[in-house]
């Protein structure tokens, strides 16, 4: 799947200020500065990416940059809780995704795309019927590059939340099975499930989409 742009807007900082941490537990006087450092270096290797993850799960800049922040200063809070040396990203994404689940969930639309099962080769078959090449090894990869990545993004803004968080971390950043089951505190073989629905479901969308871009024409082809 082809990378997704980030917003062009940017945060100018995502890391909570010391007055923000009123009531965070005390802190050694010597221990805070080098906490607070060490904290911070983690944050920026992962903000540009966060807001992008936020940017998909809200829909809205400004909503973004609210759950980074409000993600970051309970990150800051709870650093004591962070193992040094395990991943930092998973575990951020984790605040980051909870701060979501609990703020705008229950705002999201449901899904346009029909929920209904679909078989595997979903997007092959349909490509068939149609005309649309199907050489090669990998006839779905022609389709997306086709529909380009904004496309992209709402046939997957398409699926139910579960599944398109995970397709998210997995889709768009890079996050393996062991992430994904860290960021969403659930078993790797609940990941693997959601995946495999999810990436069924995201063929019906994708078709859909192409269809109303005028990839592919829906005259040509039929409901399997």
């Amino acid at each position: 799947m082809p990378a997704l742009p980030e917003p062009d807007a940017r945060m100018e900082s995502a890391v909570p200020s010391p007055q923000m941490t009123g009531t965070a537990p005390p802190r050694a006087a010597s221990e805070a500065p080098r906490e607070a450092a060490a904290f911070e270096t983690l944050l920026s290797a992962v903000v540009d990416a966060a807001y992008g993850y936020g940017f998909r799960l809200a829909h809205n800049r400004g909503d973004a940059e609210d759950l980074v922040q409000e993600a970051a200063f309970l990150a800051f809070r709870g650093f004591g809780s962070f193992e040094p040396g395990s991943n930092f990203k998973a575990w951020f994404f984790k605040i980051l995704t909870n701060c979501y689940r609990s703020k705008y969930r229950r705002e999201r639309r449901r899904p346009t795309v029909d929920l209904d099962d679909t078989p595997d080769l979903y997007l092959y078959a349909r490509s068939g019927e149609v005309g649309f090449p199907t050489d090669g090894p990998d006839p779905a990869a022609a389709l997306l590059d086709k529909l380009g990545t904004e496309r992209v993004v709402a046939a997957l803004d398409q699926l139910p939340d579960e599944y398109r968080i995970v397709s998210t971390l997995y889709f768009m950043q890079d996050f393996s099975y062991e992430e994904i089951a860290c960021a969403l505190e659930c078993p790797v073989g609940t990941v693997r499930s959601r995946l495999h629905r999810g990436r069924k479901i995201l063929q019906k969308a994708l078709w859909q989409v192409a269809e109303e871009a005028g990839v592919v024409h829906p005259a040509r082809s039929a409901e399997l």
